[in-house]
């Protein structure tokens, strides 16, 4: 008799928490309405709960002494096996939320320490987990209950009543209290000095240049709503015990409880309501950018790719840079030649020669001693120069092969033959400076024979067979915006040759050279209702160009348009238009980027562009192509539909910095409101 009006409300509470498990997967960054649905599905079903369990208790006589030890039905029995059921799925999303609890331990590692205090984030994190512990506790007395159906031990009711007692009381450590505090972070009561929410500080906070935040892999506007859910979720929780305490408690015969209830779910809801206006209000404020930040450690072909050998110092004496063999000019003569000899053999013939053009020759001393790098060193022709008059061109350290002397002469008393720091331009094997031109297509985008549904959720810069491709990963879009995780691919690669004759300059590949050496700066979106769906490089006279292909689609049920009304998104803006012209943005003295001692920041902005250039003569012999390319994924985490794309440039002064993908995150702000109830 006594377990009916338990058992009762757990059946009507099963719905609610198979929606729970079914619908809200909180490691997506899914319909921003689904955690509000939930909310309101709880409310709804406690209501339900409240009605059955006053019909029953108006009938039927509790007794709490054998609440947990009477008879049990075969139908009880199944209904303990769905508590126990629900109980395991509850911890699962319960460890699905605690990852986005780890997300504020690594806010709080990148924010000043008065800015961290002023955002509270360590309060709320610690009132979250304490509301996530107490329902661990509830799932404890759940997984009990069952054993005790299959006759294990009885469940204590004082125990149980104790439990509910203080869930609902209010003690400062009461989930009713615990809510409150929370609330009051994110909606303060008064909005004095020092009494705005966390969103808004938030907010301010990546406004005013937060660039440590590139290492949550979350826009900001992601951010702040993936707060917002973890927030609204603990509410729920919260919410979901009070109510469980007091139908316990009225089950006890130790009052009514009713008006409680009323009120308790009365003021969830404006707090509900109150928490959505504070979100949106930051969201609509907040930026969709995400890029990723430097990592502690670099290493080739894992966080960065780079072109080699694109206008590389070289040193080369004077009567070799002309037909003649003459030396009757000097080094500054020679800003555009070719190496046409190896005078007796000289140094010329210690070092690889350069078989392309050569630029930018200039005088630095007569004599020097210069270290050659280790054989086999296919980016590098030198360690280190030392010049006669002091001069030190890169880091001089030990000489594995020894250095060498390189001394300049008089021929005739007339002429002297220099020798000559040049920039040479040589494609061939020992170079790679080359860049896919093909598209990188969501599959289905890109296989119209298949309905797969897949829209661009990541980029990066990988090198394969010596091309720098841009690579995407997709994902399923579900109905509500949803990105299916478990259906993440990087979309493979299709590698070629470069030296393959099917494979076409201009049209399968773009070489960096001399004169075609520019990369455009650009942040491009889609129109209103569309999400991208590839991405591809293209030139622009001698500038290489991000394109992006955009597909309508329907948020509501996730369904994309058809290839046919896909639609090309891109910048044609030239440095040689007549208004608004795109801006070149200049390095100075540029380091090698890994050697860089900061974390970059981003210079660029859309519509500029920059040039790949040799490193800093002094700081490394000009051995070096910059800025690199940052191979990491550009990947939110939680996973999210992407309205854009872009590349820029980070770095430092006198660092090489690097080229680097962006992207852009949907905009849920604009389908996040409060349903009537």
């Amino acid at each position: 008799m006594g377990l009916k009006p338990y058992f009762s409300f757990l059946v009507f509470l099963l719905p609610a928490m198979v929606f729970l498990e079914s619908n809200a997967q909180f490691n997506d960054i899914s319909d921003i309405a689904s955690v509000i649905n939930i909310g309101q599905e709880v409310i709804r079903v406690v209501s339900a709960s409240w009605q059955k369990i006053d019909s029953i208790h108006g009938t039927e006589e509790a007794h709490p002494t054998s609440f947990f030890r009477g008879s049990i039905s075969q139908t009880q029995r199944m209904v303990l096996s769905r508590m126990a059921d629900v109980s395991r799925r509850t911890t699962s999303l319960e460890n699905t939320v605690k990852t986005s609890l780890n997300d504020i331990g690594r806010l709080l590692m990148e924010i000043p320490a008065k800015l961290r205090w002023e955002l509270k984030l360590g309060t709320l994190a610690t009132a979250i987990r304490q509301v996530m512990t107490a329902e661990e506790s509830m799932s404890t007395y759940s997984k009990a209950l069952d054993s005790t159906s299959k006759g294990g031990v009885a469940l204590e009711v004082s125990t149980l009543e104790d439990f509910a007692t203080s869930t609902v009381s209010h003690s400062s450590h009461s989930i009713r209290s615990l809510l409150e505090n929370i609330h009051s972070l994110v909606v303060p009561k008064h909005n004095s000095l020092g009494g705005e929410g966390i969103f808004k500080l938030l907010l301010a906070t990546m406004q005013d240049g937060g660039s440590g935040l590139c290492s949550i892999h979350q826009s900001p506007q992601q951010l702040i709503y993936n707060l917002y859910n973890l927030v609204t979720l603990a509410e729920i929780k919260g919410y979901a015990m009070m109510q469980f305490s007091w139908m316990l408690l009225k089950l006890y015969n130790k009052g009514n409880f009713t008006l409680e209830a009323e009120l308790m779910r009365e003021r969830v809801e404006a707090r509900m309501d109150e928490k959505i206006q504070a979100v949106r209000t930051a969201m609509t404020r907040a930026s969709r950018e995400l890029w990723v930040c430097d990592p502690a450690h670099h290493e080739e072909n894992e966080t960065f790719v780079q072109l080699t050998n694109v206008l590389q110092g070289h040193i080369e004496n004077e009567v070799d840079l002309n037909p003649k063999g003459t030396c009757r000019e000097n080094c500054a003569y020679y800003q555009y030649a070719r190496v046409h000899d190896c005078f007796k053999g000289l140094f010329c013939k210690k070092q690889p020669k350069c078989n392309g053009r050569i630029f930018d020759c200039r005088f630095i001393d007569s004599d020097a001693s210069v270290c050659l790098s280790k054989g086999g060193s296919t980016h590098r022709k030198y360690d280190w120069i030392e010049y006669e008059n002091g001069r030190t061109l890169g880091r001089k350290g030990s000489c594995e092969r020894g250095s060498t002397k390189v001394d300049s002469w008089w021929r005739w008393l007339f002429w002297h033959c220099s020798y000559c720091l040049c920039l040479c331009d040589e494609v061939g094997t020992k170079s790679d400076r080359y860049f896919s031109l093909h598209p990188s297509l969501a599959r289905g985008v890109e296989d119209v024979t298949t309905d797969s549904n897949r829209a661009v959720t990541g980029l990066r810069f990988v090198k394969v067979a010596r091309v720098i491709h841009l690579q995407i990963q997709d994902g399923v879009v579900l109905p509500g915006g949803i990105i299916n995780s478990s259906t993440l691919q990087w979309r493979p690669i299709k590698p070629f040759n470069v030296n393959d004759p099917k494979i076409r300059r201009d049209v399968d590949y773009h070489i960096v050279t001399w004169e075609q050496r520019a990369i455009d700066l650009d942040d491009l979106t889609a129109p209103e209702g569309s999400v991208l769906t590839g991405v591809q490089l293209r030139r622009i006279g001698s500038h290489l160009n991000l394109e992006i292909l955009t597909t309508p689609f329907n948020f509501t049920s996730g369904r994309l348009a058809q290839r046919a009304s896909s639609e090309w998104i891109s910048n044609d803006n030239t440095p040689a238009a007549v208004t608004e012209p795109r801006k070149e943005i200049k390095m100075s003295s540029p380091d090698v980027p890994t050697k860089c001692p900061l974390r970059s920041t981003v210079i660029s902005q859309h519509d500029q562009y920059i040039r790949f250039t040799h490193s800093d003569i002094d700081r490394d012999v000009a051995q070096t192509t910059v800025p690199f390319l940052d191979a990491q994924p550009v990947v939110p985490d939680p996973p999210s539909l992407l309205v854009g794309a872009g590349i820029f440039y980070k770095g430092k002064r006198n660092c090489g910095g690097f080229i680097a993908p962006k992207v852009i995150t949907y905009d849920y702000s604009k389908h996040l409101h409060l349903k009537d109830l």
